[in-house]
């Protein structure tokens, strides 16, 4: 009887995790995707330097904190769970080993998120410049002298200017940029400018606006969508962290005593290892999904 109620707590995790109504499954719906380890190689120590220089790196202080805080939830609920400091102990090292993982995780985020608004800087000045100019290359060199962009943005900015001049046509500068940033309103807003370049468009304002219309909109999804997993990212930790302290539920009802007898059965303390990674492992891949993928879907 004890063992069917410890192994319906580990059921209920994993049913919990796979069938939390849309919401869940929506939310895990894309990592599969991996659309940042794809198209946005930039090397980890790139991401680092320019979280640094945006000042939204964690201090000292900070860092020590999250240390402290996964020591103690590993030791609490470990000890909880087998009480044993020796297997507290293990349970503790392994949780520091994953900080510096979170704080990577943390890092591309907010690297996500900045390369997510220049792509918005880029795209509307081009479009204003081209209304302006008529030449997309023109547009590229007005953007590129206004002092709006930065880096890394600005230099693969520059690189589609020289492209274009070398080639003679913009259509290698475009497929280079779009290859270093699939976000749509890059393809789309790129499309149109090859369209009205190709084509002779003699009126372009009208599509012009539409296309700067359309990227509002779509910059304003982006935004309320990162405001919708930043709460769904709340409520996710917290029901994940409560689902570890199930096993107190058993230890109510069956007493300290008799759980600690079944503790030293090996099937029942591999089923309460296995409860703790099964839940550990959707909670770092609800982190993961959390952290990437900004605007590129």
């Amino acid at each position: 009887m004890e063992l069917i109620l410890l192994l319906g707590i580990a059921l209920f995790i994993v049913v919990y995790r796979k069938n939390n109504g849309v919401g869940v499954a929506k939310f895990f719906s894309g990592q599969v995707t991996s659309v940042y380890n794809k198209y946005m190689p930039y090397s980890y120590e790139v991401v680092k330097e320019k979280v640094k220089e945006l000042g939204q790196d964690y201090s000292a202080k900070q860092y020590l904190t999250q240390l402290a805080i996964f020591g103690a939830l590993a030791a609490v609920i470990s000890y909880l769970y087998f009480r044993s400091i020796f297997i507290s102990i293990i349970y503790i090292i392994i949780a520091l080993m994953f900080v510096p993982y979170l704080a990577y995780l943390r890092s591309q985020r907010l690297y996500s998120e900045y390369l997510f608004e220049q792509i918005q800087i880029y795209t509307t000045n081009v479009i204003m410049e081209f209304n302006t100019t008529q030449s997309f290359v023109k547009s590229l060199e007005g953007v590129r002298d206004s002092g709006i962009l930065e880096e890394p943005v600005l230099t693969d900015v520059k690189h589609m200017i020289d492209m274009s001049y070398q080639n003679g046509t913009i259509d290698e500068s475009i497929e280079f940029f779009n290859a270093k940033y699939p976000y749509y309103m890059v393809k789309n807003m790129h499309q149109l400018f090859l369209q009205i370049t190709k084509e002779g468009a003699k009126d372009s304002g009208e599509a012009l606006e539409n296309m700067s219309m359309d990227i509002d909109s779509l910059v304003e999804g982006v935004y309320r969508d990162q405001m919708d997993r930043k709460e769904f990212h709340r409520r996710f930790l917290t029901f994940g962290v409560m689902l570890y302290f199930l096993v107190m539920t058993m230890q109510f009802l069956l007493g300290q005593d008799q759980y600690m007898k079944m503790v030293d059965l090996w099937y029942v303390n591999l089923t309460l290892h296995a409860i703790i990674i099964i839940n550990s492992y959707f909670l770092l891949s609800g982190e993961k999904y959390y952290n990437e993928d900004v605007g590129v879907e």
